[in-house]
């Protein structure tokens, strides 16, 4: 059984994207001392804003993980999930917070 599956057992559709993205957020970090506090992605010097103009630019994901090879797909996921996050205001108890 996949890890799908089991988290869809049982659950709503919308309960399941919630566990979705909150595992994809646990990948958005937010460190006052890297780019002023802005989300970035697992610590890393990539922000989250950087990626998302990249996408609303055209860039493909593909190109985007050639550009920067430290990036893994559920990055990019990540970044669209926390903006959906935003947008729909919902919690964000998922993105780790340090410094």
């Amino acid at each position: 059984m996949s890890w799908r599956t089991e988290c869809s057992l049982g659950r709503t559709r919308k309960q399941r994207l919630t566990v979705i993205d909150e595992t994809l957020l646990r990948r958005i970090t937010v460190n006052p001392k890297i780019f002023g506090g802005k989300p970035i992605i697992r610590g890393m010097r990539i922000s989250v804003e950087l990626i998302l103009s990249l996408l609303a630019q055209g860039e493909t994901p593909e190109t985007i993980l050639t550009d920067y090879p430290d990036l893994e797909p559920d990055d990019l996921r990540a970044c669209l999930a926390y903006a959906h996050a935003v947008i729909a205001h919902d919690k964000l108890d998922s993105v780790h917070i340090s410094g």
